[in-house]
């Protein structure tokens, strides 16, 4: 991956987070979302962008729908904030690795007090 990329990698996940915590106006989104990774073309085209949700199951689902009917906006958004040649299309995806983590780390510490 190019510099150039790798910078827009970077002002996308930073940007795409900002909207969708401060601008999106949608009382489905609940919980915290955290923008894990982004995949980008090497023409800047097109994005995959990895997400996570920390909520209860159904707010995590009601925040997963709302995020997916909204994309054509977070892309308008995006759009204005980053001076790109081609706003790139986005297309978001779920991320549960950080929440697997997170289960990970007190199934260890239940281990270590001797709970299991």
């Amino acid at each position: 991956m190019s510099l150039r990329n790798e910078r827009v990698r970077k002002t996308l996940m930073k940007e795409i987070a900002d909207i969708i915590q401060k601008q999106l106006k949608d009382s489905r989104i609940q919980g915290i979302v955290s923008i894990t990774d982004i995949e980008i073309s090497h023409d800047n085209s097109y994005a995959k962008v990895f997400y996570s949700v920390f909520a209860p199951e159904e707010e995590k689902k009601n925040t997963i729908k709302a995020i997916t009917e909204n994309t054509s906006k977070i892309r308008y958004e995006v759009g204005k904030k980053v001076r790109l040649r081609l706003t790139p299309e986005l297309r978001f995806i779920p991320d549960d690795s950080l929440e697997r983590g997170s289960n990970v780390t007190q199934i260890i510490n239940k281990i270590s007090r001797g709970e299991i």
